[in-house]
Protein backbone atom coordinates (compact mmCIF):
# COMPACT_ATOMS: atom_id res chain seq x y z
CA UNK A 1 0.00 0.00 0.00
CA UNK A 2 2.82 2.44 0.99
CA UNK A 3 4.61 1.67 -2.40
CA UNK A 4 1.11 2.52 -4.30
CA UNK A 5 1.06 5.73 -2.52
CA UNK A 6 4.61 6.82 -2.79
CA UNK A 7 3.91 5.67 -6.72
CA UNK A 8 0.76 8.09 -7.13
CA UNK A 9 2.34 10.49 -5.71
CA UNK A 10 5.57 10.84 -7.64
CA UNK A 11 3.11 10.30 -10.82
CA UNK A 12 1.24 13.36 -9.35
CA UNK A 13 4.28 15.57 -8.85
CA UNK A 14 5.24 14.85 -12.12
CA UNK A 15 2.13 15.80 -14.04
CA UNK A 16 1.83 19.30 -11.57
CA UNK A 17 5.52 19.81 -12.73
CA UNK A 18 4.75 19.02 -16.40
CA UNK A 19 1.66 21.46 -16.33
CA UNK A 20 3.54 24.02 -14.48
CA UNK A 21 6.41 24.01 -17.01
CA UNK A 22 3.76 24.33 -20.13
CA UNK A 23 2.52 27.37 -18.36
CA UNK A 24 5.51 29.57 -18.45
CA UNK A 25 7.46 29.98 -21.93
CA UNK A 26 11.54 29.91 -22.19
CA UNK A 27 13.10 32.95 -20.84
CA UNK A 28 13.78 35.29 -23.61
CA UNK A 29 17.15 37.60 -23.27
CA UNK A 30 17.01 41.28 -24.44
CA UNK A 31 19.95 42.90 -24.90
CA UNK A 32 20.06 47.11 -25.16
CA UNK A 33 21.82 50.24 -25.33
CA UNK A 34 23.91 51.36 -21.98
CA UNK A 35 21.52 53.79 -20.78
CA UNK A 36 18.05 51.74 -21.20
CA UNK A 37 18.47 49.96 -17.43
CA UNK A 38 15.60 52.23 -16.11
CA UNK A 39 13.23 52.12 -19.20
CA UNK A 40 13.05 48.27 -19.40
CA UNK A 41 12.63 48.10 -15.76
CA UNK A 42 9.59 49.19 -16.47
CA UNK A 43 8.97 48.11 -19.80
CA UNK A 44 9.43 44.26 -18.81
CA UNK A 45 7.05 43.93 -16.58
CA UNK A 46 4.75 45.72 -18.26
CA UNK A 47 4.71 43.10 -20.66
CA UNK A 48 4.96 40.11 -18.67
CA UNK A 49 1.75 41.16 -17.06
CA UNK A 50 -0.05 41.49 -21.32
CA UNK A 51 1.27 37.95 -21.65
CA UNK A 52 0.16 36.47 -19.29
CA UNK A 53 -3.09 37.95 -19.52
CA UNK A 54 -3.06 37.00 -23.03
CA UNK A 55 -2.24 33.71 -22.97
CA UNK A 56 -2.21 32.34 -18.97
CA UNK A 57 1.36 31.92 -19.21
CA UNK A 58 4.23 33.29 -16.99
CA UNK A 59 7.09 34.86 -19.10
CA UNK A 60 10.93 35.51 -17.76
CA UNK A 61 12.33 38.19 -19.11
CA UNK A 62 16.17 38.71 -18.96
CA UNK A 63 18.07 41.94 -19.86
CA UNK A 64 21.56 42.71 -20.90
CA UNK A 65 22.83 46.23 -20.94
CA UNK A 66 26.33 47.50 -22.41
CA UNK A 67 26.97 50.05 -25.37
CA UNK A 68 25.22 48.76 -28.74
CA UNK A 69 28.42 47.62 -30.53
CA UNK A 70 29.56 45.58 -27.67
CA UNK A 71 26.59 43.87 -27.54
CA UNK A 72 26.34 43.19 -31.25
CA UNK A 73 29.97 41.78 -30.96
CA UNK A 74 29.01 39.51 -28.06
CA UNK A 75 26.24 38.46 -29.95
CA UNK A 76 28.13 37.69 -32.93
CA UNK A 77 30.69 36.10 -30.37
CA UNK A 78 27.95 33.33 -29.30
CA UNK A 79 26.08 35.21 -27.06
CA UNK A 80 22.64 33.81 -27.15
CA UNK A 81 20.23 36.82 -27.50
CA UNK A 82 16.73 36.48 -28.64
CA UNK A 83 15.61 40.07 -29.20
CA UNK A 84 17.92 43.06 -29.45
CA UNK A 85 16.72 46.59 -28.90
CA UNK A 86 19.30 48.88 -30.14
CA UNK A 87 20.52 52.66 -30.71
CA UNK A 88 22.23 52.22 -33.88
CA UNK A 89 20.52 50.59 -37.43
CA UNK A 90 24.54 49.42 -37.89
CA UNK A 91 24.91 47.54 -34.64
CA UNK A 92 21.90 45.40 -36.03
CA UNK A 93 22.72 45.39 -39.46
CA UNK A 94 26.40 43.61 -38.58
CA UNK A 95 23.93 40.29 -36.89
CA UNK A 96 22.02 40.06 -40.21
CA UNK A 97 25.72 40.17 -42.10
CA UNK A 98 26.77 37.51 -40.48
CA UNK A 99 23.23 35.69 -40.98
CA UNK A 100 22.23 35.87 -37.18
CA UNK A 101 18.89 37.75 -38.39
CA UNK A 102 16.98 38.27 -41.93
CA UNK A 103 18.63 41.02 -43.62
CA UNK A 104 15.09 42.60 -44.18
CA UNK A 105 14.79 43.41 -40.63
CA UNK A 106 14.24 46.67 -40.58
CA UNK A 107 10.56 45.99 -42.74
CA UNK A 108 9.94 43.43 -39.94
CA UNK A 109 8.43 46.29 -37.55
CA UNK A 110 6.30 49.88 -38.45
CA UNK A 111 8.94 52.79 -38.91
CA UNK A 112 12.24 50.77 -40.15
CA UNK A 113 11.58 48.65 -37.34
CA UNK A 114 12.17 51.64 -34.64
CA UNK A 115 9.05 51.98 -32.03
CA UNK A 116 10.78 55.45 -30.90
CA UNK A 117 13.93 57.88 -31.36
CA UNK A 118 15.60 60.84 -30.27
CA UNK A 119 18.56 63.27 -30.74
CA UNK A 120 22.15 64.38 -29.79
CA UNK A 121 21.59 67.58 -27.15
CA UNK A 122 24.12 68.56 -24.83
CA UNK A 123 23.95 68.57 -20.70
CA UNK A 124 26.46 71.65 -18.91
CA UNK A 125 26.52 72.59 -15.88
CA UNK A 126 24.05 75.14 -13.72
CA UNK A 127 24.41 78.86 -15.20
CA UNK A 128 25.86 77.19 -18.52
CA UNK A 129 29.36 79.04 -17.71
CA UNK A 130 30.52 78.25 -21.11
CA UNK A 131 27.67 79.99 -22.58
CA UNK A 132 27.24 76.58 -25.31
CA UNK A 133 24.18 76.99 -27.61
CA UNK A 134 24.93 74.92 -30.80
CA UNK A 135 27.78 72.70 -32.16
CA UNK A 136 30.03 75.00 -33.16
CA UNK A 137 30.77 76.05 -29.38
CA UNK A 138 32.01 72.43 -28.88
CA UNK A 139 34.92 73.06 -30.88
CA UNK A 140 36.14 76.11 -28.97
CA UNK A 141 39.23 75.96 -27.03
CA UNK A 142 37.75 76.61 -23.54
CA UNK A 143 35.58 74.04 -24.11
CA UNK A 144 36.07 69.93 -22.52
CA UNK A 145 33.50 67.46 -23.45
CA UNK A 146 32.26 63.83 -22.31
CA UNK A 147 30.94 61.00 -24.70
CA UNK A 148 31.60 57.50 -25.25
CA UNK A 149 34.01 55.96 -27.31
CA UNK A 150 32.55 55.65 -30.94
CA UNK A 151 34.32 52.79 -31.24
CA UNK A 152 32.04 50.96 -28.94
CA UNK A 153 28.63 53.23 -28.17
CA UNK A 154 25.87 54.01 -30.92
CA UNK A 155 25.15 56.66 -28.64
CA UNK A 156 28.73 58.27 -29.72
CA UNK A 157 28.14 57.51 -33.20
CA UNK A 158 25.59 59.68 -33.46
CA UNK A 159 27.33 62.50 -31.65
CA UNK A 160 30.49 62.20 -33.98
CA UNK A 161 27.39 62.39 -36.89
CA UNK A 162 25.74 65.51 -35.48
CA UNK A 163 28.87 67.16 -35.45
CA UNK A 164 30.16 66.22 -38.80
CA UNK A 165 26.25 66.98 -40.38
CA UNK A 166 26.73 70.29 -38.82
CA UNK A 167 29.88 71.20 -40.06
CA UNK A 168 28.56 70.08 -43.51
CA UNK A 169 25.75 72.46 -43.58
CA UNK A 170 28.25 75.23 -42.30
CA UNK A 171 31.29 74.77 -45.10
CA UNK A 172 28.70 73.64 -47.51
CA UNK A 173 30.39 70.48 -47.97
CA UNK A 174 33.97 71.25 -48.18
CA UNK A 175 35.55 67.39 -46.54
CA UNK A 176 38.74 69.81 -45.50
CA UNK A 177 36.61 72.04 -43.64
CA UNK A 178 34.40 69.63 -41.83
CA UNK A 179 37.26 66.90 -41.04
CA UNK A 180 39.37 70.25 -38.96
CA UNK A 181 35.90 71.29 -37.16
CA UNK A 182 35.08 67.61 -36.32
CA UNK A 183 38.76 67.00 -35.41
CA UNK A 184 38.69 69.98 -33.05
CA UNK A 185 35.63 68.84 -31.33
CA UNK A 186 37.29 65.03 -30.81
CA UNK A 187 40.02 66.92 -29.13
CA UNK A 188 37.99 68.59 -26.84
CA UNK A 189 37.15 65.55 -25.81
CA UNK A 190 37.92 64.90 -21.85
CA UNK A 191 37.00 61.37 -21.28
CA UNK A 192 35.93 58.12 -23.85
CA UNK A 193 34.06 55.61 -21.79
CA UNK A 194 32.78 52.30 -23.31
CA UNK A 195 29.43 53.08 -23.13
CA UNK A 196 26.41 55.77 -22.29
CA UNK A 197 26.04 55.46 -18.77
CA UNK A 198 29.78 55.80 -18.18
CA UNK A 199 30.10 58.78 -19.57
CA UNK A 200 26.99 60.08 -17.53
CA UNK A 201 28.77 58.95 -14.56
CA UNK A 202 31.81 60.88 -15.77
CA UNK A 203 30.34 64.16 -16.01
CA UNK A 204 27.63 64.40 -13.27
CA UNK A 205 29.26 62.20 -10.68
CA UNK A 206 32.47 62.87 -11.03
CA UNK A 207 32.64 66.44 -12.55
CA UNK A 208 34.43 65.77 -15.74
CA UNK A 209 33.99 67.91 -18.51
CA UNK A 210 31.87 70.95 -19.31
CA UNK A 211 29.64 68.96 -21.76
CA UNK A 212 27.70 65.97 -21.55
CA UNK A 213 26.91 64.92 -25.44
CA UNK A 214 24.49 61.95 -25.06
CA UNK A 215 20.74 61.44 -26.31
CA UNK A 216 18.16 64.35 -25.53
CA UNK A 217 16.22 61.78 -23.41
CA UNK A 218 18.99 61.11 -21.07
CA UNK A 219 20.12 64.70 -21.10
CA UNK A 220 16.77 65.54 -19.67
CA UNK A 221 16.68 62.56 -17.90
CA UNK A 222 19.44 63.49 -15.49
CA UNK A 223 18.58 67.23 -15.17
CA UNK A 224 15.48 66.55 -14.12
CA UNK A 225 15.89 63.00 -12.51
CA UNK A 226 16.49 62.06 -8.61
CA UNK A 227 19.66 59.82 -9.53
CA UNK A 228 22.26 62.59 -10.12
CA UNK A 229 21.57 66.24 -8.32
CA UNK A 230 18.87 67.78 -10.22
CA UNK A 231 18.93 71.48 -10.63
CA UNK A 232 22.69 71.26 -11.00
CA UNK A 233 22.49 71.19 -14.50
CA UNK A 234 21.04 72.96 -17.53
CA UNK A 235 19.68 71.29 -21.04
CA UNK A 236 20.81 72.55 -24.36
CA UNK A 237 18.82 71.34 -27.65
CA UNK A 238 20.84 72.74 -30.61
CA UNK A 239 18.30 74.00 -33.54
CA UNK A 240 19.78 71.35 -36.06
CA UNK A 241 20.75 67.97 -35.06
CA UNK A 242 20.95 64.46 -36.04
CA UNK A 243 18.02 61.80 -35.99
CA UNK A 244 18.52 58.19 -34.12
CA UNK A 245 16.51 55.84 -34.46
CA UNK A 246 16.55 53.03 -32.01
CA UNK A 247 15.68 49.95 -33.96
CA UNK A 248 14.13 46.39 -32.93
CA UNK A 249 14.89 43.34 -33.93
CA UNK A 250 14.18 39.45 -33.70
CA UNK A 251 17.77 37.28 -33.68
CA UNK A 252 16.66 34.62 -36.05
CA UNK A 253 18.67 32.11 -35.55
CA UNK A 254 18.52 32.28 -31.65
CA UNK A 255 14.60 32.55 -31.33
CA UNK A 256 14.68 29.42 -33.57
CA UNK A 257 16.63 27.26 -31.93
CA UNK A 258 14.92 28.12 -28.55
CA UNK A 259 11.38 28.39 -29.78
CA UNK A 260 11.13 31.83 -28.34
CA UNK A 261 9.55 33.71 -31.71
CA UNK A 262 6.37 34.05 -31.08
CA UNK A 263 6.71 35.77 -27.36
CA UNK A 264 9.29 37.59 -28.89
CA UNK A 265 7.90 39.10 -31.49
CA UNK A 266 5.27 39.92 -28.90
CA UNK A 267 7.72 41.81 -26.76
CA UNK A 268 8.72 43.91 -29.69
CA UNK A 269 5.50 44.49 -30.50
CA UNK A 270 4.23 45.13 -27.57
CA UNK A 271 6.74 48.77 -27.67
CA UNK A 272 4.53 50.10 -29.90
CA UNK A 273 1.29 50.06 -28.15
CA UNK A 274 -0.12 53.31 -27.03
CA UNK A 275 0.51 52.50 -23.33
CA UNK A 276 4.12 51.79 -24.22
CA UNK A 277 4.45 54.92 -26.45
CA UNK A 278 3.34 57.18 -23.79
CA UNK A 279 6.05 55.61 -21.27
CA UNK A 280 8.31 55.87 -23.46
CA UNK A 281 7.78 60.06 -23.42
CA UNK A 282 8.37 59.53 -19.94
CA UNK A 283 11.64 58.97 -20.55
CA UNK A 284 11.69 61.50 -23.30
CA UNK A 285 12.04 59.47 -26.26
CA UNK A 286 10.14 60.87 -29.19
CA UNK A 287 7.22 58.83 -30.42
CA UNK A 288 5.67 57.87 -33.10
CA UNK A 289 1.68 56.83 -32.30
CA UNK A 290 -0.17 59.99 -33.27
CA UNK A 291 -2.37 60.24 -30.16
CA UNK A 292 0.75 60.09 -27.98
CA UNK A 293 2.69 62.59 -30.20
CA UNK A 294 -0.32 65.12 -30.34
CA UNK A 295 -0.62 65.01 -26.45
CA UNK A 296 3.17 65.46 -25.58
CA UNK A 297 3.67 68.09 -28.16
CA UNK A 298 4.85 70.49 -25.79
CA UNK A 299 7.31 68.09 -24.22
CA UNK A 300 9.26 68.17 -27.00
CA UNK A 301 11.89 71.68 -28.18
CA UNK A 302 11.20 72.35 -32.10
CA UNK A 303 14.17 71.08 -33.60
CA UNK A 304 15.52 70.17 -37.25
CA UNK A 305 16.55 66.43 -37.40
CA UNK A 306 18.92 65.51 -40.16
CA UNK A 307 18.81 61.42 -41.47
CA UNK A 308 22.16 60.79 -41.77
CA UNK A 309 21.74 58.32 -45.12
CA UNK A 310 19.78 61.39 -46.91
CA UNK A 311 22.70 63.31 -46.53
CA UNK A 312 25.87 60.99 -46.33
CA UNK A 313 24.63 57.35 -47.66
CA UNK A 314 23.55 54.26 -46.73
CA UNK A 315 24.72 53.28 -43.13
CA UNK A 316 27.08 50.43 -45.28
CA UNK A 317 28.83 53.84 -46.92
CA UNK A 318 28.61 55.72 -43.59
CA UNK A 319 30.05 52.71 -41.27
CA UNK A 320 33.03 51.95 -43.69
CA UNK A 321 33.93 55.77 -44.41
CA UNK A 322 33.99 56.83 -41.00
CA UNK A 323 33.53 54.45 -38.38
CA UNK A 324 35.45 51.29 -40.04
CA UNK A 325 39.48 50.66 -38.91
CA UNK A 326 41.65 53.56 -40.81
CA UNK A 327 38.57 55.47 -41.21
CA UNK A 328 38.09 58.92 -41.13
CA UNK A 329 37.29 58.28 -37.01
CA UNK A 330 40.43 56.83 -36.79
CA UNK A 331 42.33 59.26 -38.99
CA UNK A 332 41.18 62.55 -36.90
CA UNK A 333 41.78 60.12 -33.20
CA UNK A 334 45.34 59.70 -34.33
CA UNK A 335 46.04 63.35 -35.20
CA UNK A 336 44.42 64.21 -32.10
CA UNK A 337 47.11 62.35 -29.98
Amino acid sequence: MLKKILLASAITSSLLGSAAALAEDAPILNASYDIARELFAEINPKFVAHWQAQTGKEQKIDQSFAGSSRQAQDIIQGKKVDTVTFNQVTDVDILAKRGLLREDWAKQFPNNSSPYYSTTAFLVRKGNPKNIKDWNDLARDDVKLVFPNPKTSGNARYSYLGAWLYANEQFKGDENQIKTFVGKVLRNVENFPTGGRAATVAFAQNGQGDVLLTFESEVVNIANGEEFKSGEYEIVVPPVSVLAEFPVALVDKVVDQKGTREVSKAYLDFQYSKDIQQLLTTYNYRVHNPEVVAATAAQFPQIRLINPTEVLGTWDEITAKHFDANGILDQLLAEGR
